[in-house]
């Protein structure tokens, strides 16, 4: 592609090193229970919940109850311990694998929610369920610790007049100060039929300033990186029962889809730094953190320096902002258990201090043993999640001063569409890839 070379590119410093250990799992082993997640999650949360809880009620002479089977009689008091929410729209284990004859991506159910759930708390000791016009106004999802003020009913339920979180994590001051952008990506979904769309060039002869008047080539000049967050590409699931056979040339197709893949990224990666996080169509371990899409993949791509395949979730640091990011499911899962808008999850997430909670219930995760990875220990300046339905922002804001830019990046293949953020005022706007002009 041809490129104005008389408008300079600006360039700015990108630091993901740092923070790639925070999903790396190493070697896989799945012969841990996932119960010791559970309870590092809550071990961890707990301090910085007591915090909040006991100036939020012990002023009002309200003390805790250590263990939640210790709550007894009609007294104030709170507790703290992890959500579990129960239903019978939750999907069972046992009845995927007898459906879908053992294969690994079942369809999930549109809602977690179908009037019969039931919420409990749970500690170490055991659960209590939680019942109350307070539980049923709350925003909640299975996974999520939290304190709940009330006392016992008659019936041994817990009837919840209050409740609070562990808040958002300490934030970093920024010093970004420059007008310049990240284009924000996902849901490109190259495949087999149609590995590189009309749409898909134009995009990328837009990122690189070879399309468009000079407003929108000034515009492209300040792209410093290229975040593409998931479903890169849509390889093709065998059905049920097949066999792969050598001599048909079974993998011929993927490959030439992923060798077309790799050649239209290095056009970007040729121009600016790219970073890619893999998503749930995309040929990585299934569940989260997905580790990085394999460096064989991108032959091409890897001649580049600025050229980074990192893992979903992943935190990242450009020019002094630090963006944690990811492609998506989490978001997805958690939109199960409400009605509230994906920004609007992505936000209580981070007042939750959590960003997957429903993992491992209803959402798969690597069962970790030594710490929740998951468990936000810095606030973000950005927090964004690919291939969602349609773009939306919003901010985060917590009670020390802590600001986050929350950005809901559209799929492009459906949208056509991306996001680009500004990184001195982190304002979101979105550019619209026609490929009939």
């Amino acid at each position: 592609m041809d490129v104005d070379t008389t408008i300079p590119r600006t360039r700015v410093h990108h630091e993901s090193q740092k923070y790639e250990s925070e999903f790396k799992t190493g070697r896989r082993q799945y012969t841990q229970q996932f119960n010791t997640l559970y309870y590092k999650r809550l071990f961890t949360l707990r301090p910085f919940i007591l915090k909040h809880a006991q100036a939020k009620w012990e002023t009002k002479d309200i003390k805790i109850t250590p263990k939640v089977l210790n709550v007894e009689g009609p007294e104030p008091t709170f507790i703290i311990g992890t959500i579990f929410m129960d239903s019978q729209a939750k999907p069972s284990t046992l009845m995927q694998v007898e459906k879908t004859h053992w294969i690994s991506d079942p369809t999930p159910p549109a809602s977690y929610r179908d009037g019969t759930e039931t919420v409990y708390l749970e500690d170490e000791s055991g659960r209590i369920r939680l019942v109350g016009a307070a539980i049923d106004k709350a925003v909640l999802a299975s996974g999520v610790v939290a304190a709940v003020m009330g006392s016992e009913t008659a019936s041994g339920d817990f009837d919840v007049v209050d409740m609070c979180f562990a808040g958002m994590a300490a934030q970093s001051e920024r010093t970004s100060s420059e007008d310049v952008f990240v284009a924000l990506v996902s849901g490109l979904n190259a495949s087999v039929e149609t590995p590189i769309t009309l749409e898909m060039q134009v995009l990328a002869e837009y990122l690189c300033g070879a399309v468009g008047g000079a407003k929108d080539q000034q515009t492209s000049s300040k792209i410093v990186q290229t975040v593409i967050a998931g479903n890169i590409m849509k390889v093709p699931v065998p059905p049920i029962g097949h066999t792969e056979d050598a001599r048909a040339n079974d993998r011929v197709p993927v490959q030439q889809l992923v060798a077309s893949v790799d050649a239209y990224l290095a056009d970007i990666a040729a121009c600016m730094p790219l970073t890619l996080l893999p998503g749930h169509g995309d040929p990585a371990s299934a569940s989260l953190p997905q580790q990085p899409l394999h460096p064989s993949m991108f032959a091409q791509c890897r001649q580049f320096t600025g050229f980074q395949s990192l893992t979903n979730p992943a935190y990242f640091e450009i020019n002094g902002t630090l963006v944690l990011g990811t492609s998506g499911q989490n978001i997805d899962d958690l939109c199960r258990y409400s009605d509230e808008t994906p920004c609007q999850l992505a936000a209580q997430s981070l007042q939750w201090r959590h960003i997957a909670p429903t993992a491992p219930d209803t959402l798969w995760c690597y069962p970790f043993t030594e710490h929740d990875p998951f468990i936000v220990r810095t606030t973000p300046h950005v927090y964004f999640a690919g291939n969602q339905r349609e773009f939306d922002v919003g901010v985060a804001v917590g009670t020390e001063g802590q600001e986050t830019r929350i950005t809901m990046v559209p799929e492009f293949s459906v949208s056509r569409s991306i996001v680009l953020l500004n990184l001195r005022t982190l304002e979101c706007s979105t550019v619209h890839i026609d490929a009939c002009v």
